[in-house]
Order: structure tokens, then C-alpha cells, then sequence
């Protein structure tokens, strides 16, 4: 017979806690059974084995429970890195690198290669299945041309046009290899690279590529893993709840600045475009994704219509 509960075999706090973590998650588990989720993966968090090893749990999990996960990754700190190595100077216009064609080669080396491939090593050592692919196979995305960037002459001051080379931005997203892959129980995980109608190969920014993705899919969710806990108020509080009106408010007068504008950006285009809410968050916080999808207080910037 099993032993009376009594003071002596009672469960211990840790017990207790992990029983109680489960009971608030089962109902969101329920909730998005079937639903897709879109998680733009980049930042810090890739360079650092034991966040990569939290992110990939946090993706098998979901997985297990009935989400079908799309994993889409950064990686411009490796693309800097090889460029140095290889003696390639890198040049920004407001925040995307000037990509001629050797560039553009090391960017896809490094991203549809290494990056990739890691990435979802990981998520097999975490007990998963995962392809890595780029926006190039099967059509996924097909992109144009960015437009020119202006920026002053740095002799004279003049604004001068500056062509940004392979540079894309998603103009089609063909889903069915995605649906294909997730059908199978396999976790995608897309290297942020295009292709042209012309067939050349674009470098594309991952937030871009991954809010397109989540647009097509109208995805549930669309997670941006970053370096900060999220949109932060003058005061540095988090502001956990905003909307394209608010968001533009805050533009508007400084709150929301530098590197957070595109994110935001980003996050409005895709809830616009049929994705019900978008989510920034830090990558850096232990399994930051459960503890947004699974509690009650959520844990970044929630952006929705």
C-alpha cells in the first residue's frame, strides 16, 4: 500500500510548483492545438550554446502539443564575422548591408549552410525533427530588388542614392512546402534567403522574411526573439499590450526608437496582413517562448489589431 500523506510524504515546494505550472498550462495547450506559430530566431541568443539548447526545447514542446512550429534565423553577426575573415569590407544604409555579389554568396554560405544546419542540430538534440531550408527552395519566397537607400555624401554632405545590391524584399511566399513539411510532424527551419524572378539570390532581412512568412500563414502567433524584454516605456517599464495606434504614438515621440522601429514595424505589418498577434521577446530569458504561450502574464510586447 502507498504511505499515508502525511507531514512525511508530502510532496515539496519544487513539486508543488511544477504540478501548478502545468495546471495553468493546460489550458493554452488545448487553445493552440492545430495553430501555427512563426518564431524569428537572431540576437545573442545564437551565440550562446545554452540559450540555443532552451530554444530548441521550447520548440520541440511546442511542437509535441500539437504546434506547428516555423522557425525562421538571423545570423548578421556570423555574416560579419566571415566577411572579416575573408577580408570583405561590410558597409550598412540604415541598418541593411550593402550586398554585391561576393556578399551575397557569404551570406548564403553562412546562413543556408552553417547557421541552418546548427540550428537544427540542436533541435535533434532536443528530441526533434527539423529541415533546415532557404527561401530559394521549392519557391518559398521570391523576392524583388530592394529600392535605393538615401544617405549623405560623406565629402560633400549631399544626400546621394545608394544602391544596396542583392538586397530583397518578399513579394510571394509559396506556403506548400511548409504545410508539407509540418503535415509530416518536421519543424522547418528557413535560412532568411530569396530568390528573384530573374533567378538571382536575394539577402533578406530576417524580421521581413519571417513576418511575410507568418503573414501568408496566418500564423496565430509570430515571435520576435531579441536582445531586449520588449517595447519599453520612457521609464524603462515593459509595455506588455500595444496596437498599430499606439505603437505610432510612441514613434511619434521617441519612446519607440532606433533598431525597435522596424520591429515594430514588422509586427504591425503582419497583424495588418491576417496574423492574430505578433509578440517580441528575449531571447536571452530561459524558455521565454513557454512562458509566453503558457502563463497568464505572458512575458514580452504583445502587438494586436
Amino acid at each position: 500500500m502507498r504511505p499515508r500523506m502525511t507531514d512525511r510524504y508530502a510532496p515539496d515546494a519544487a513539486l508543488l510548483a511544477k504540478a501548478e505550472t502545468l495546471t495553468e498550462a493546460l489550458p493554452y495547450m488545448q487553445r493552440y492545438a492545430g495553430e501555427t506559430f512563426v518564431v524569428k530566431y537572431g540576437g545573442h541568443a545564437m551565440g550562446d550554446p545554452e540559450a540555443a539548447r532552451d530554444f530548441a526545447e521550447d520548440v520541440v514542446l511546442m511542437k509535441m502539443v500539437g504546434i506547428n512550429v516555423i522557425v525562421v534565423h538571423g545570423g548578421g553577426p556570423q555574416i560579419g564575422a566571415m566577411l572579416r575573415k575573408l577580408g570583405v569590407e561590410s558597409k550598412f544604409v540604415n541598418g541593411l548591408r550593402v550586398t554585391d555579389r561576393e556578399t551575397a554568396q557569404i551570406a548564403e554560405m553562412v546562413l543556408a549552410g552553417s547557421i541552418n544546419k546548427e540550428i537544427v542540430g540542436w533541435i535533434a538534440g532536443a528530441g526533434g525533427r527539423a529541415v533546415g531550408i532557404s527561401g530559394k527552395d521549392a519557391g518559398l519566397v521570391i523576392c524583388e530588388k530592394v529600392g535605393g537607400r538615401r544617405e549623405p555624401d560623406p565629402n560633400s554632405g549631399i544626400e546621394r542614392n545608394v544602391d544596396l545590391g542583392f538586397v530583397g524584399d518578399p513579394v510571394k511566399v509559396d506556403r506548400r512546402i511548409l504545410d508539407s513539411l509540418s503535415a509530416d510532424n518536421i519543424i522547418p527551419v528557413v535560412a532568411p534567403v530569396g530568390i528573384g524572378v530573374d533567378g538571382e539570390t536575394y539577402n533578406v532581412n530576417a524580421d521581413t522574411m519571417a513576418g511575410a512568412i507568418a503573414a501568408e500563414l496566418k500564423a496565430k502567433r509570430f515571435f520576435l526573439l531579441t536582445d531586449v524584454p520588449g517595447v519599453l516605456s520612457k521609464d524603462k517599464d515593459l509595455l506588455s499590450d500595444l496596437d498599430p495606434a499606439r505603437i505610432g504614438a510612441l514613434v511619434s515621440d521617441g519612446t519607440i526608437s532606433g533598431g525597435m522601429i522596424p520591429k515594430v514595424e514588422t509586427c504591425v505589418n503582419a497583424v495588418e496582413k491576417g496574423v492574430d498577434a505578433a509578440v517580441i521577446l528575449d531571447g536571452r530569458v530561459p524558455h521565454v517562448m513557454l512562458l509566453e504561450i503558457f502563463t497568464k502574464q505572458g512575458a514580452g510586447t504583445l502587438v494586436h489589431l
